[in-house]
């Protein structure tokens, strides 16, 4: 499995159908929701995607099994394929609410929400998690972590081979400044082989998931992705074997089809750059790139008419 991973303010539904575009195989995850957005705010505004978006995953930020059974059914309802439960975000805001990575030192917490979404849903629960957090960071912490969780009926983690550093790092520096140990999540595998996991943090290339996954079963990739979309398009082939995959041939033709999309999203009230902004990785390395990111980049936001500065993009990638 190759996946996308949930990144807050980026792979929203915009992203994720720009994505999509790119790969019709990749698992996509939503921005992380919680609990409490869902059950007292908009759920139009969080849970809404298309359905050329599948094979989805929405993850869920929280720690009461109630809600987070209660938001389990919306996104099952809804008709997501996954939901999934963020251990891993280590940033202050969600730490006070005990989300995130924080909850790795309440395993039976996390058990517990495991528990109560399985019976409320059908769909799959899994847990997104770091390898520890600081002042519990020992293999045999992870060991009893996974062990209690799995007890509870979750079959699939999707482990972030750093530890997490709760006091004195943001959450940029926490995504880069713990080192990171594939050799740890290796050793977690061996010790629980029937388990499913797939390896996120510090992966770039294709080549990478290709010898992660003679040990994985799935592969993760976040900011690289975003940044370099345009690796998706040989996902399906690579890493599924899929040959009749549709994989675009050009960024030209993903522009073209993209801005029959954003026609629709302009006539349903959205802005044109809600959408724009996540495109920018798509060129870069040739002639024409940075022209093409000025004009999305800058240019967009100086003119009315921004879908005529979106054809003068489209036509500095033709024949790219």
């Amino acid at each position: 499995m190759f996946a996308v991973a949930p990144m807050l303010d980026w792979t929203d539904r915009h992203c994720r159908y720009f994505l999509r575009l790119l790969s019709s195989r990749a698992t996509l995850y939503s921005e992380m929701v919680t609990t409490g957005a869902l059950i007292h705010g908009d759920v139009q505004r969080h849970l809404a995607f298309n359905d050329t978006e599948h094979p989805l995953v929405l993850q869920l930020g929280g720690s009461v099994p109630q809600e987070m059974a209660q938001c389990a059914r919306m996104a099952q309802d809804w008709g997501y394929d996954e939901v999934n439960i963020n251990v891993g975000c280590p940033s202050d805001r969600v730490q006070n609410n005990m989300i995130g990575a924080c909850l790795m030192a309440h395993p039976d917490r996390v058990a517990e929400c495991v528990d109560a979404m399985r019976q409320a849903v059908d769909i799959p629960v899994t847990v997104k998690h770091r390898i520890g957090i600081n002042g519990r960071d020992s293999y045999q912490a992870l060991v009893d972590f996974v062990g209690m969780v799995a007890e509870a009926g979750c079959e699939h983690f999707i482990v972030h081979a750093r530890i997490a550093i709760l006091e004195g790092l943001s959450p940029k520096e926490n995504r880069h400044v713990p080192p990171l140990r594939y050799e740890v999540v290796q050793q977690l595998k061996q010790e629980y082989p029937h388990l499913q996991m797939t390896l996120n943090g510090g992966i770039k290339t294709l080549d990478e998931c290709e010898e992660h996954l003679q040990t994985f079963e799935g592969v993760m990739l976040g900011r690289e992705v975003y940044s370099n979309p345009w690796l998706l398009t040989e996902v399906d082939q690579r890493l599924y074997q899929d040959n009749n995959s549709l994989a675009p041939t050009s960024r030209s033709e993903v522009m073209l089809k993209l801005r029959a999309y954003i026609e629709q999203q302009v006539a349903q009230g959205v802005k044109v750059t809600h959408i724009t902004r996540h495109i920018l990785g798509i060129a870069q390395g040739f002639p024409g790139a940075r022209r093409f990111r000025q004009l999305l980049s800058a240019d967009i936001h100086r003119h009315e008419n921004q879908l005529a500065v979106f054809d003068q993009a489209i036509e500095v990638l033709q024949g790219r």
